[in-house]
């Protein structure tokens, strides 16, 4: 199984949000890796609001959430098809965990994934027993893992070789950049297309083209934070596009911006003036 991910891979302007809040990355229980990729843990004590933004992966996430003037509670979060914005203000903890593609279902074998996606789906209707506080109350890291391990542990989910397969495949996706056509992909996993789509409604919750679609958003998200100058006709063609304007298409679907005018703003903000002025 691959590692919790340290990069920042799909966080819009990654370096101003790790000034606004303390966010750690943590890994499971044992048991629970073939299932989970991470935990992530936010805390925030702000003066000012700040909104940050997702550009979200293939993953259903349970966040347990507590934010200033709101009772704690639960939810789970499908896979949202376009950007996640979240507001935060005032002191508030987020305690969240991040499943592998696939590998919610284990947990609600009852209902495919796509029941989830696009949704963010609150307790009583989710967890209706569940006391919120048991995660978010300790200050402890420590305590508040052990609190998600033994939530999850006590869900008793059973492991789904279709689950494992859909995990291998998402997997592969995000690791082969030639990979672009989900005929050529399903051939390649003797598969049909239609076996593959039905294999990716039921576990992941979006189907093999929108999982290739994101990674190339993805990259192309944290190419235009790295480099000042990006030549997009020729990262279009090195993630597989047709032309440039098919890239600044889905890249202006997804983040709301073209990627020029991203470029532009985040290059405005990540300024040396910007940051002395406090625009930041």
């Amino acid at each position: 199984m691959a590692p919790v991910r340290r990069d920042t891979r799909g966080i819009v302007d990654a370096a101003e949000l790790f000034t606004q809040v303390d966010f750690r990355r943590v890994e499971p229980a044992e048991p629970l890796r073939r299932y989970v990729e991470q935990y992530w843990l936010i805390d925030w004590d702000l003066s000012e609001p700040y909104v940050s933004h997702v550009v979200p992966h293939p993953a259903v996430n349970i966040v347990f959430q507590r934010f200033a003037g709101q009772e704690p509670f639960v939810e789970v979060a499908g896979v949202q098809h376009g950007l996640f914005a979240q507001k935060l203000e005032g002191r508030g903890r987020v305690c969240g965990v991040k499943f592998r593609p696939g590998g919610y279902r284990p947990f609600a074998p009852e209902h495919p994934v796509t029941r989830w996606t696009g949704r963010r789906i609150r307790s009583p209707e989710v967890f209706p027993d569940t006391d919120p506080t048991t995660v978010l109350g300790p200050d402890d890291d420590a305590a508040r893992v052990a609190a998600l391990d033994a939530f999850l542990l006590a869900l008793d989910p059973r492991p789904d070789p279709q689950a494992d397969l859909a995990t291998a495949l998402v997997e592969r996706i995000g690791a082969d950049r030639s990979i672009r056509r989900v005929t050529d992909f399903a051939r390649a996993e003797g598969m049909s297309v239609r076996l593959l789509q039905r294999l990716f409604a039921g576990y992941v919750g979006v189907g093999p083209k929108w999982v290739v679609l994101r990674h190339r958003i993805h990259e192309a998200l944290e190419r235009a934070e790295a480099e000042a100058a990006v030549d997009w006709a020729a990262l279009a063609a090195d993630l597989g596009y047709a032309d440039q304007a098919h890239l600044v298409r889905d890249f202006t679907a997804t983040v709301g911006a073209p990627p020029t005018a991203y470029c532009a703003a985040y290059s405005a903000a990540s300024s040396p003036a910007a940051s002395r002025s406090g625009t930041r």
